[in-house]
């Protein structure tokens, strides 16, 4: 516990950016989540309506710097690398 009135200030700055930080990973996680379960299934219209929404979420996390950038463009890369296998997969099999 903090002694000092300029400690308690950042204890309370602190636990309120933690909380905003969960908020937006918790959310990149779910749209993440719901696109993965798209590709899995097979679902080609779903996923493609899906990627922008992720994009959009992963974009807005590394503005306010809750992820980096690096890491924002790889998970970016590594999502749109998967949809156009799905898309790949269901020209050859159509």
């Amino acid at each position: 516990m903090p002694n000092i009135r300029s400690a308690e200030k950042r204890t309370r700055i602190t636990k309120k950016k933690t909380f905003r930080n969960k908020m937006i990973k918790s959310k990149i996680n779910t749209y993440t989540k719901k696109f993965t379960v798209a590709i899995e299934e097979g679902n080609l219209q779903l996923a493609k309506e899906l990627y922008p929404q992720v994009v959009k979420q992963i974009d807005m996390a590394a503005s306010k710097g809750v992820i980096h950038k690096n890491a924002a463009n790889r998970k970016k890369s590594k999502l749109a690398i998967s949809l156009n296998k799905l898309e790949e997969s269901s020209k050859t099999s159509a």
